[in-house]
């Protein structure tokens, strides 16, 4: 899956548990995309299984879309808190920088980024 999608299905995710219920409205006003744009998108990720498309126009994810969005957000989190806790920087500086490298970053590292996490947990 593309960056833009993870993003996507990422942020569907997170306004579900916020709101309860997602539109395509609330994913371009939550990512100050167009509604063209975002409408676009969800054609794609519906096309890919990811999302269903209620006739209210509310965005459900598929298990697989659920699937997909937890893993993105897993990657999100748990790299936002490394590079706090190895880096010393904001939580601002490491949400930003995360969410550019939760799309590049290996299995194998992740794994190894989360292992260090759980090893330095406690101190």
């Amino acid at each position: 899956m593309h960056e833009s999608g993870e993003d996507y299905i990422e942020t569907i995710y997170l306004l579900k548990k916020k709101k309860g219920m997602v539109r395509s409205i609330d994913v371009a006003n939550e990512l100050g995309f167009s509604r063209p744009s975002v409408s676009r998108a969800m054609g794609i990720l519906k096309d890919n299984g990811l999302i269903t498309v209620e006739d209210d126009g509310e965005l459900v994810l598929t298990e697989e879309g659920l699937k997909t969005a937890k893993h993105v957000y897993e990657k999100h989190t748990n790299l936002t808190k490394f590079l706090m806790m190895t880096a010393g920087v904001s939580e601002e500086v490491a949400e930003t920088d995360a969410c550019r490298i939760e799309h590049i970053i290996s299995p194998e590292t992740f794994r190894g980024i989360k292992k260090y996490m759980k090893e330095h947990k406690e101190q």
